[in-house]
């Protein structure tokens, strides 16, 4: 990515009007005036063939609902004519949970194509053919991907360069090191008798970090037990010394 290629997120839904939304404001939204990045809403019917703009089916085999044609969508991906490079994601409850570390990646690229699904679901022959990697944010079911969609393009532009006010705002935050991040306290130095811990008003920077650490570590431990239980099996593999042999 280059300063002349903004990062870019092309989404294709049936419903364009949704964006910008939320993304039109705050942080996202001064980047996006600023062109510190773009966004590209596509309506997938216009990829339609027939005069009703049909874009879905029933199911085959039966049952409730519709489903997304893949010729379609297919044509719809096709005319979005990405770019090399650019991955092709489809907000989907069944896909690889959304992390961290695939927000970070997904920033550090030129920004990726999102199918936003609608109805059953699409057609299993277009997310196959055309390679779509299925994202999801969390195990529950939306009406639809626009939402999911928004969600991603927010945390992968707040982490562009030029976006946060202050660079190293990222580096703290949950999950950047596979923690849950440590509370956070301001003035008033009391609030309802409760007063703001004395270690953060100290100006030891050093037991500032190590209380910081310990309560991050306090605060996965008891409400993710999964991030914990990985951050225990990284901190025991750092430690492991590696097998040598004499020469």
């Amino acid at each position: 990515m280059t300063n002349s290629s903004p990062w870019r997120a092309t989404v294709l839904t049936l419903f364009p009007e949704m964006f910008p939304g939320p993304l039109g404001v705050s942080l996202a939204g001064r980047a996006l005036a600023t062109g510190l990045w773009e966004l590209e809403a596509r309506d997938i019917r216009a990829s339609a063939t027939d005069r009703h703009r049909s874009v879905d089916d029933t199911p085959a085999g039966g049952g409730p609902g519709m489903v997304l044609r893949a010729d379609v969508l297919a044509a719809a991906i096709d005319a979005a004519a990405i770019g090399e490079g650019r991955p092709k994601l489809l907000m989907s409850p069944r896909g690889r949970p959304l992390t961290q570390a695939r927000v970070m990646e997904l920033a550090q690229g030129p920004g990726p194509l999102i199918v936003c699904g609608r109805f059953e679901g699409i057609d299993q022959r277009v997310i196959d053919a055309r390679g779509l990697e299925e994202v999801s944010i969390g195990d529950y079911v939306l009406s639809g991907g626009e939402i999911a969609a928004l969600a991603l393009i927010d945390a992968c532009v707040r982490l562009l360069p030029g976006v946060m006010g202050k660079e190293a705002s990222g580096t703290e935050e949950s999950f950047s090191d596979g923690l849950l991040e440590y509370p956070q306290y301001t003035r008033p130095q009391l609030f309802e008798g409760v007063p703001i811990p004395q270690i953060l008003t100290s100006g030891d920077h050093a037991k500032v970090a190590a209380w910081r650490r310990a309560e991050s570590e306090a605060l996965t431990a008891a409400r993710r037990p999964d991030l914990w239980e990985k951050a225990a099996n990284r901190a025991i593999g750092q430690k492991t010394p590696k097998n040598t042999t004499d020469g």
